[in-house]
C-alpha cells in the first residue's frame, strides 16, 4: 500500500483487498474511480486507525503526531482552572474564564497559536 499526504488530503494506492475492505468500512475514505485511489481528510481518527494496520509513512506520522499534539495542548486547556490569555482579544470587557478557554482551544485548533512544548511529557 502506498499513501501520499497533500495537504490535509490522504490519497491510498494500491492497498490489497483485505486493507481496501477495512478501510473502506471505516466510512472515512471514498473510492476514486478515474484514478484508482481512496481519498480521505488526514484527521486525527483516520491515522490512528491507519497507524493500527499498516507502518504510516515519516510524513504521514509526522502529522499524526502534530494533530496529537495540539489535541493534547487542547485538552489541557479545557480542565486549567485559571486561564490565562494567549493573545490579546479584542474586546472591552474583561472575559470570563470559560470564554478565555474556548478563545484559547479556538487559536490552537486553528493552529494560530502553536501548543507549548515544554508543557507535552
Amino acid at each position: 500500500m502506498k499513501m501520499a499526504l497533500q495537504g490535509s488530503a490522504l490519497k491510498i494506492i494500491e492497498a490489497d483487498n483485505v486493507q481496501f475492505a477495512v478501510i473502506k468500512s471505516w466510512g472515512k475514505m471514498r473510492w476514486n474511480r478515474s484514478q484508482k485511489q481512496l481519498e480521505g481528510t488526514a484527521d486525527m481518527e483516520l491515522l490512528d486507525k491507519l497507524a493500527g494496520i499498516v507502518r504510516l509513512p515519516p510524513a504521514i506520522e509526522e502529522r499524526r503526531a502534530e494533530l496529537h499534539r495540539v489535541q493534547d495542548a487542547v485538552d489541557r486547556e479545557r480542565v486549567n482552572p485559571e486561564p490565562a490569555p494567549m493573545y490579546q482579544y479584542p474586546v472591552k470587557l474583561p472575559l470570563y474564564r470559560h470564554q478565555i478557554r474556548g478563545a484559547n482551544m479556538a487559536l490552537l485548533t486553528f493552529g494560530m497559536i502553536e501548543p507549548a512544548r515544554e508543557a507535552q511529557q
